[in-house]
């Protein structure tokens, strides 16, 4: 059996996913001939549901089957939580994560959710979602936004500099020649990581205080001051 090799050869896998494919095609033609006599009020809605899905995952999983592709829009690889999508990390042991992304803003110490989403996407291109969303709370844009390194693309950094807004980290191009001014950018790019600790510590707490520790997500977040 193909699960019990160790290393598998690409074409015993195909070979084996043929057959799991006609496996589940003969039996989705047997649900439909007994359907075109007894009707499917016989099943429950959980039922019915799982019915639904394992019919789109054989069509996803067929379809790529046929075209010798590894991807898929919306792929489902979960049949009781089908909203699930893979989110491809690329960390050592883990490179593919399941769970919800979270873009999320730590303003004085409160957590604003402004996005959740189970689809995986860049996180970059949030950032002046949440600006505006700041903005449409407090009336002006932040002084300053302390964000993880995804979010310093190079539109985002112009989008900062024509309103005005700090965006956190060292300054694209060559570091200045001038000991001491090159000095300050790294103390104050050390000091905008150390103000973000706070919205790894509003997580924490929501995990130790308000059982936030059940759910699995991916969080993503800017700071602003």
């Amino acid at each position: 059996m193909v699960i019990k090799k160790r290393r598998a050869s690409k074409n015993k896998i195909r070979k084996a996913i043929r057959k799991q494919l006609g496996y589940i095609r003969r039996n989705l033609r047997h649900i439909e001939q007994l359907a075109t006599v007894v009707g499917l009020n016989s099943l429950s809605r959980q039922q019915y549901r799982n019915l639904l899905v394992i019919s789109e995952v054989f069509r996803q999983q067929a379809l790529m089957y046929e075209s010798k592709d590894h991807r898929i829009s919306g792929r489902i690889v979960s049949i009781s939580q089908p909203h699930i999508r893979p989110i491809v990390r690329g960390k050592a042991g883990t490179p593919v994560e399941f769970g919800m992304k979270i873009s999320s803003a730590n303003i004085d110490g409160y957590m604003f959710i402004d996005r959740c989403s189970w689809d995986p996407y860049n996180e970059s291109g949030d950032l002046v979602m949440q600006a505006e969303k700041y903005r449409h709370r407090y009336g002006v844009y932040p002084e300053s936004i302390h964000a993880d390194q995804i979010y310093r693309t190079r539109g985002n950094r112009n989008w900062c500099k024509e309103r005005g807004i700090r965006l956190s980290g060292p300054p694209l191009g060559r570091p200045p020649k001038d000991r001491g001014e090159n000095r300050e950018r790294k103390k104050l790019a050390r000091q905008d990581e150390l103000d973000r600790i706070a919205v790894e510590g509003t997580f924490g707490r929501a995990k130790r205080r308000y059982g936030n520790v059940n759910i699995g997500a991916v969080p993503k977040y800017p700071t602003y001051f």
